[in-house]
């Protein structure tokens, strides 16, 4: 495996907004707008994750799977609406989860990701 490489290093928090393992890149904590409303929110974590995606070459249809955590899960179709607008097609395995984030704000949505820039060789 090749180095290790760590992106968007938050030392206060403790934490990488982007890891690069191998074939694989791990994305925390997308993000943004965090007193906007949910549609606002999702849309700008999708910005977040594409953003940070760039930081070493690769796009949504590299997202492999992701964790989707709501304060009120029942966000969830208009988080849906934004995935088919922004992954055409070649959706990620994806989880929801409903939490009480840690926020003194107004956080409703927040998405971490694992994204996939080998090749796959044939049928499972």
């Amino acid at each position: 495996m090749n180095e290790i490489k760590r992106y968007e290093v938050n030392e206060e928090w403790a934490h990488s907004g982007i890891v690069q393992a191998g074939d694989y890149c791990f994305l925390n904590y997308c993000v943004r707008n965090i007193d906007g409303p949910i549609e606002q929110q999702v849309r700008e974590a999708f910005d977040v994750m594409e953003e940070r995606l760039a930081l070493v070459g690769l796009t949504l249809e590299h997202v492999v799977q992701m964790n989707c955590l709501f304060k009120n899960i029942w966000d969830i179709p208009v988080m849906e609406q934004v995935v088919k607008e922004r992954f055409h097609g070649k959706y990620p395995a994806r989880k929801s989860i409903q939490t009480e984030f840690a926020d003194p704000g107004n956080l409703l949505f927040q998405v971490d990701a694992i994204a996939y820039s080998g090749k796959c060789w044939g049928p499972l």
